[in-house]
């Protein structure tokens, strides 16, 4: 299905120098106009130039640079005027800029002069080489024009309500033609485009312009009889585009640029597709044991059109005999589609396990110095997220739902609300968020907050996570705190190093009303329950009672990962065992490992240093009937893993930095299912920690508190364990996956 918007051809007649205004200009109009007017300028058209010319303060224009949806200028004149840089370098255009700042008498001496005039309320925005005011029309009188006369400036009002004093003679039309003249442009190929009174400097410099639909009424009245301006009848980038045509400088037919519509009301986007592919190009059942993606699929059992938008590791981009869409499971979802993406393994190397572990990965979790920035890397990563959202543009239905999934694809957004401006976009984020001074370490920061921002509504694990989100946004552009939500009893509040008293349920930025919430994700307590109740796991629970012989066993199951804390938690067992002489022999680490995903290099020096650590412990503490630390570097089949959780005494998890962590939820509910009373210790920095109430909170910082912690887990009351497993189990059991994938899409549709 299509849907035909006509737009002028991409085509400029020579040369062609765009001098735009942002606000009510640029920055409005129908998204599909913004669309074709981004893409005329993002190097269709080499030999045109863009110019943004605005009265916000240059440090107010940074959020706009950064949008992703808007096309980067050449030039930026700003603050009305009185800056002008490029738009690349954002470093001043000499001598233009010297000789205005050389006209500006300094905004201190400029305040002072018009001290006396208590009726000017002086504007708090960014700005330069001018001074800003709110004040009534009929308050301007000729006592302040003549002091300002004094200083060497001058005054523009505008939409009867904006004052500003600027350099003389200065202004968005000096600036822009001085500008021009310095950069020898024909004026005969500059158009400019306008929606308010302090626009009209720039349509009396003798420029073609354009005032777009729905611009100030005492502008239209002050230009509607210049032969050289066209009165626009689209509003923003529509109109732009249709004075562009009314002055001729695209040429050209009027080709159709077409939407196209699928049928899916449901477009999950994730990373994953909901099967494994085999190298035999058959499919099977997902390894991931943790419930998410059966969980996702359940969404599409009750027969709404859906689609799974993933990638499909291929020899190359364009297979021969590639199918694009093909059934998931016809009995169970026969209206579901997976929408594959061929990438290559080069593709997926560059764009998931380099780019995204190595620039994304430390910065999310707060390891700022292992972060390795390269911009060639992210031109590969946005190419990737739009392929992403073309095909799921394709995939959805008009209004369409699209969840997507995860820090790989920040950049979906932005791409998707430009291609399908009709779709409600949510968005999950699987991992932590980090606070805003570490998150804006990233060099695109800007790009990726202006993607999500393009959502309806964002959610997290914690509302600590949802805190740093709107601190990263707050700092991109103002932001407008729209509503809250009180944090307990569901969540920890100052008990916990992630704890937040309140969160932030809503915001408003640039005209945009984006909901947030905080969803930590659960696990699939059933699947746990079944397992339990094979033969084969409860042979392999025993077994491993047998060869524990009585002692009692420390579980510790973590990826390889510097964030988990592998050397940090094998360091405090090494102090635990110094203490306390009196445990030996009575305790067990079982240390297991699950290696990284092959080509992820840099976590191959994690692993020699955890080698050579639990040799030294082992070293030091062995006996001839006893190995403190049994370390196992392998995946273990999840049977066996719930084996284990039944079996230890204390789950020991303790990452310096963790998302949310299933494996302490697992190790509960496991617990629950054979009537365990294990204590579990965890990292207060972990996200689980300020949703699981009754779990022994530590610092991994710490070595202290991490001993302290373990001891007290081995040395618990049993009733004190009883009533503290009691409290975990009824919270992850009543929390479980399917509560957490229900009340997310709850709270998107509830918008």
């Amino acid at each position: 299905m299509k849907v035909e918007t006509h737009f002028p051809k991409l085509n400029p007649t020579e040369f062609l120098v765009l001098a735009t205004d942002l606000d009510g200009t640029l920055l409005a109009g129908p998204l599909p106009a913004r669309r074709h007017l981004r893409e005329l300028f993002r190097g269709n058209m080499p030999g045109s130039k863009l110019i943004f010319v605005t009265g916000r303060g240059l440090e107010s224009v940074l959020p706009v640079l950064n949008d992703p949806t808007v096309p980067r200028p050449d030039y930026i004149i700003a603050d009305v005027g009185a800056t002008v840089v490029y738009g690349d370098s954002l470093l001043p255009v000499m001598p233009l800029q010297q000789e205005i700042a050389a006209a500006w008498p300094g905004t201190q001496k400029v305040l002072e002069a018009l001290a006396p005039f208590t009726y000017l309320e002086q504007q708090t925005v960014p700005q330069e080489r001018r001074c800003s005011f709110f004040v009534q029309e009929g308050r301007i009188d000729d006592e302040l024009r003549r002091t300002v006369n004094e200083l060497g400036c001058e005054l523009l009002f505008s939409a009867q309500r904006y004052l500003d004093v600027l350099p003389k003679d200065i202004g968005k039309g000096s600036t822009l033609r001085r500008l021009c003249e310095q950069l020898e442009f024909d004026f005969e190929t500059i158009l400019a485009a306008g929606d308010s009174l302090n626009d009209l400097s720039m349509f009396t410099t003798g420029f073609h312009g354009v005032v777009v639909g729905n611009a100030e009424p005492a502008l239209v009245e002050a230009v509607r009889q210049l032969e050289h301006i066209h009165l626009a009848v689209g509003d923003g980038c529509a109109g732009i585009l249709e004075g562009l045509t009314h002055h001729q400088l695209l040429s050209g037919e009027k080709p159709a640029i077409a939407d196209y519509l699928g049928e899916a009301d449901l477009v999950m986007v994730y990373h994953r597709l909901p099967f494994d592919e085999t190298s035999e190009g058959k499919r099977q059942r997902p390894k991931s044991p943790n419930g998410i993606i059966p969980t996702l699929l359940n969404f599409f059992s009750s027969g709404i059109t859906g689609s799974w938008v993933a990638w499909s590791q291929q020899l190359t981009r364009e297979p021969d005999g590639f199918d694009a869409r093909v059934a998931v499971d016809k009995k169970r979802y026969p209206n579901l589609r997976a929408a594959r993406i061929p990438l290559t393994t080069n593709d997926i190397d560059l764009f998931y396990k380099k780019f995204s572990k190595e620039a994304f990965w430390p910065i999310i979790f707060s390891f700022s110095d292992k972060a390795i920035f390269q911009h060639t890397h992210w031109e590969h990563y946005l190419e990737i997220n739009e392929i992403f959202a073309k095909k799921t543009a394709a995939e959805a239905s008009k209004g369409g739902l699209v969840w997507v999934h995860d820090y790989n694809l920040w950049m979906v957004p932005a791409f998707l609300r430009m291609l399908r401006p009709d779709l409600k976009i949510a968005f999950f984020h699987h991992t932590a968020f980090p606070s805003s001074d570490v998150f804006n370490i990233i060099p695109w920061h800007r790009e990726i907050i202006g993607s999500l921002l393009q959502c309806d509504y964002i959610g997290f694990h914690i509302p600590r996570y949802v805190e740093n989100f709107v601190d990263a946004v707050r700092s991109y552009a103002p932001t407008e705190i729209l509503d809250t939500t009180p944090c307990a009893p569901r969540f920890l509040t100052y008990g916990c190093a992630l704890g937040v008293d309140s969160a932030t349920s809503g915001i408003k930025v640039a005209g945009r009303n984006i909901r947030l919430g905080a969803h930590p994700v659960g696990i699939d307590c059933d699947q746990i329950d079944h397992i339990l109740q094979k033969a084969s796991v409860r042979r392999k629970i025993k077994s491993i009672r047998t060869e524990l012989a009585g002692r009692s066993a420390i579980l510790s199951l973590e990826r390889l990962d510097y964030v988990k804390g592998s050397l940090e938690k094998l360091l405090a067992f090494e102090a635990l065992l110094d203490k306390h002489p009196e445990l030996a022999a009575k305790v067990v680490l079982l240390n297991f490992v699950t290696p990284a995903a092959q080509g992820m290099e840099v976590y191959q020096s994690l692993r020699v240093e955890v080698d050579q650590l639990v040799g030294r412990i082992n070293g030091r503490f062995s006996t001839l009937d006893w190995t403190p630390v049994r370390y196992f570097y392998r995946s273990l089949p999840y049977e066996e893993v719930v084996a284990y959780y039944a079996v230890a005494d204390v789950a020991w998890i303790t990452p310096l930095r963790d998302g949310l962590n299933l494996v302490a939820k697992e190790y509960v509910a496991t617990q629950g299912s054979v009537g365990g009373n294990g204590a579990l210790v965890l990292s207060e920095f972990a996200g689980a920690a300020v949703e699981l109430h009754g779990a022994l909170l530590t610092n991994p910082y710490d070595a202290t508190s991490m001993v302290q912690t373990l001891h007290s887990a081995l040395t618990l009351a049993a009733d004190d364990r009883a009533y503290r497993m009691s409290r975990l189990v009824s919270i992850v059991r009543t929390n479980d996956v399917r509560a957490w994938g229900e009340t997310f899409l709850n709270a998107v549709n509830a918008g």
